[in-house]
């Protein structure tokens, strides 16, 4: 069962972006009963991971829309080889940046016009240009969402790291992660990406069993404790991989992982439970934790962040009056209601002024702004998150994201990695 299944929808949260969407439709300009005649029997299916394929974003569409958009949630390693060898039975892909490298040249995208993108001028440039307001430029290492979103050519045969006229995929969702903890747990501050792996929290402390996840969690870690120094976290070397896996051998051997999780509701159940007090996590599942009455806090950490993203991407099958669909869905998606949902789990549109307009104040001042809590704070189901008065962990989203040390990504040398996590993982 899904993480939107287990759910009920609060009304409460929703009330403002419900009015927003209702004023966002009329500007499509697709109204005419001609239009609306053509498209009911019309189903778009979007398969993405748990947390952003949520039924409440689905049920507003088909709404909105006049169509039917149809959720299909699955777990990011399965949703890959959903993708990879079942694409004809998915429309638009929810796609994760770090899994572009494996979709180029293999037919199964379609490219997507920048001209047909109607909201492109409001997506932040830290996803289209590597660039922060001020000028900065993102971190290099791993996959910047830049490098990996425009296609060198209409048929997506390779990348480029340069704009183009053509997408690979449209950037939706970002964030910042860290470490996630019990502070009620544990008796002293947590400052660095050290404490993962520290021996006073042995048998305490998890990892997330995906290789190109779990690995620069780790490698964050050790170049913390000075066990070890990067040329790039995000894509090592064989020599790097090799070091890394053996101290990796070495910790687990003395019993430092309570768990490998595998699934959004495996780490919730760690955390709440107080099997585990330090551990890789989801801000969704941070905020899960949060929503039982259980203490749990989305730890800044002087090293700074891993950085993430996901897209909408369109299967090379969809045409004609499916793919007008896709368009229209891409359109509203990219409309702020969608980016109000995810906000209230923690994460981040990469079109925030759109969703600006789907939150009360309190909410943007909190989740964006990184400002004391006006009201309570609510998750997208209408559960308690926050009391009124406190701040977001990690504060504003120029403070989150204007601190990302390292992106996820797939390395150069993948294989390699993935047998010596696989040898870690058994051992």
């Amino acid at each position: 069962m899904s993480f939107a299944s287990k759910r009920k929808i609060g009304r409460r949260g929703l009330m403002k972006g419900a009015a927003a969407v209702a004023g966002a439709t009329v500007a499509f300009g697709r109204a005419p009963d001609i239009w609306a005649q053509n498209i009911k029997n019309v189903t778009l299916r979007h398969a993405g991971p748990p947390v952003t394929a949520l039924s409440i974003i689905g049920t507003q569409a088909t709404k909105d829309l006049g169509f039917t958009v149809q959720m299909q949630a699955t777990e990011n390693a399965d949703l890959l080889n959903r993708i990879m060898s079942q694409s004809s039975v998915i429309d638009c892909a929810d796609i994760s940046l770090t899994y572009m490298p494996y979709l180029v040249n293999r037919g199964i995208l379609q490219t997507i016009p920048v001209k047909k993108v109607k909201m492109w001028d409001q997506t932040n440039p830290l996803m289209t240009q590597g660039k922060y307001p001020d000028g900065r430029e993102v971190s290099k290492q791993g996959l910047a969402p830049y490098t990996v979103i425009y296609a060198a050519d209409a048929e997506f045969k390779k990348v480029s790291q340069a704009a183009t006229d053509w997408l690979a995929v449209v950037p939706t969702v970002t964030n910042a992660d860290t470490l996630g903890i019990r502070p009620d747990l544990i008796k002293r501050p947590i400052t660095s990406w050290a404490d993962l792996i520290s021996p006073e929290f042995k048998g305490k402390a998890a990892l997330q069993d995906q290789p190109s996840v779990g690995v620069i969690d780790v490698a964050m870690a050790m170049e913390a404790s000075g066990t070890i120094k990067y040329g790039n976290k995000g894509n090592m070397t064989k020599a790097e991989i090799d070091k890394t896996i053996s101290t990796m051998m070495e910790i687990k051997k003395s019993g430092q992982f309570r768990s490998f999780w595998t699934s959004f509701d495996q780490s919730v159940n760690l955390m709440a439970s107080g099997e585990v007090v330090i551990q890789s996590m989801w801000s969704p599942a941070v905020t899960a934790v949060r929503t039982r009455g259980v203490a749990c806090t989305f730890q800044p950490l002087k090293e700074g962040y891993r950085g993430w993203g996901y897209t909408l991407g369109v299967m090379k099958h969809l045409s004609g009056l499916e793919l007008d669909c896709f368009y229209e869905y891409l359109t509203w998606y990219m409309s702020g209601f969608p980016g109000s949902v995810v906000a209230r789990e923690g994460y981040y549109s990469a079109q925030p002024a759109m969703t600006k307009k789907f939150l009360t104040d309190a909410e943007w001042d909190y989740w964006y702004g990184g400002k004391p809590a006006a009201t309570d704070i609510m998750d997208p189901f209408g559960k308690l998150v926050e009391k009124a008065g406190h701040t977001r962990d990690g504060g504003s989203f120029d403070e989150r994201m204007g601190n990302i040390a390292v992106w996820n990504s797939i390395f150069d040398e993948d294989r390699y990695l993935i047998r010596r996590w696989n040898e870690f993982i058994t051992s």
